[in-house]
């Protein structure tokens, strides 16, 4: 069988993007994907995420700058554009967390705005607003198709091998000696130097147990498209943190504008906790209508009669923590919970340090 320097087993944009950055530094590459490239199983599909800087955790914040820089970075080198900076708002956040993030912005000089209810609505009227609005002007899309279709093409031009449609049976350590892994597909036995494990929630599935994990549930989140009353409307990417009795009337809201689609408006981590294998795309009632009536009080500036049910994929730790780590000739990264998109670059550069022994991920990132 053929010996590859790297398999990378998942063809999401984790993977994809750490199999260029890999080919980039030399290493001969092979990504192995289950499904079709593009399909909608996963976490990786779709047109726009959220890419922002009003992040709690200080250093998570930091690498949100340092993944800006290296989307850039990737925008230059391919000629297709990743991000679109429409800038950010978060409200809902009470007066001692927005001089906390203030603070923390102007500590690393990040531009921004804090504005009063009624300048927030002036600016973006479609949208209500009752607390004080932290704007960032270097948020906003990340646009998640384009980019991932343009990062698989630079890793194609750089030698990467890809093939879909070819799931990982079973791997094994093929001796201590030569320290080498043995993966089974059906189109027949694979042999790597170095496998890195990008599959989201079948990670678990896959690794079997050579490298531990914190426990991984996977859930099925439901936001909507919800059509703009006026289609020359601005829409910055938001963020709104509520506080309520129940879960869903405390869930953080999410949405992004995006052509063709609409606005897509989610709460976040409010999904149904399901098994892998019984993923139905079906729309939970209940989460639902808690979305639409949350969009008919807050959005004077959709149609919540004209909108579109989508389904995602979170795979989420019990703390929240991405998990990034190596253990011999293996490595994985998983665990990113619907938020880690807008570190793709970044992530991909850990994968590659991890793999070639240049480096090793933060603390935070890792077991």
């Amino acid at each position: 069988m053929q010996t590859y320097d790297v398999v990378v087993i998942g063809a999401g944009a984790m993977g994809s993007a750490a199999a260029r950055a890999l080919a980039a530094a030399d290493r001969e590459v092979l990504v192995l994907e289950q499904y079709e490239l593009g399909h909608n199983r996963g976490g990786s599909h779709g047109g726009t995420r959220l890419f922002r800087l009003a992040i709690d955790d200080e250093a998570e914040l930091l690498r949100a700058e340092q993944s800006r820089a290296l989307w850039e970075e990737l925008e230059s080198e391919t000629g297709v554009r990743m991000l679109d900076l429409v800038g950010g708002v978060d409200h809902g956040v009470d007066e001692h967390q927005v001089r906390e993030f203030e603070e923390q912005f102007r500590r690393h000089g990040i531009d921004h705005e804090v504005l009063d209810p009624a300048e927030a609505t002036e600016r973006w009227p479609g949208m209500r607003f009752e607390t004080k609005v932290l704007y960032q002007p270097k948020s906003g899309r990340a646009l998640a198709d384009q980019a991932l279709t343009a990062i698989r093409e630079s890793a194609r031009n750089l030698g990467v091998e890809f093939r879909p449609s070819c799931p990982v049976t079973g791997l094994k350590l093929a001796g201590a000696a030569d320290g080498l892994v043995d993966l089974e597909t059906p189109a027949g036995p694979v042999r790597a130097r170095q496998v890195v494990v990008t599959a989201g929630p079948w990670a678990p599935r896959i690794l079997g147990g050579h490298l531990e994990l914190p426990a991984i549930t996977v859930s099925q989140e439901q936001p909507r498209f919800f059509a703009p009353l006026d289609p020359d409307s601005a829409w910055p990417v938001f963020v709104h943190r509520r506080r309520g009795g129940g879960p869903l009337d405390a869930a953080t809201v999410y949405g992004v504008f995006e052509e063709g689609h609409g606005v897509k408006v989610g709460m976040h981590a409010t999904g149904a906790v399901i098994e892998l294998d019984q993923r139905d795309f079906t729309v939970e009632p209940k989460r639902d209508a808690a979305l639409i009536a949350y969009v008919r009080d807050w959005f004077p500036g959709v149609d919540v009669t004209r909108s579109e049910a989508i389904s995602c994929l979170y795979d989420n730790t019990e703390r929240g923590d991405f998990v990034i780590d190596r253990r011999g000739p293996i490595s994985v990264a998983t665990g990113f919970h619907g938020e880690g998109f807008k570190f793709v670059p970044l992530v991909a550069r850990y994968l590659s340090a991890l793999v070639t022994g240049t480096g090793s991920p933060p603390t935070a990132f890792a077991l």
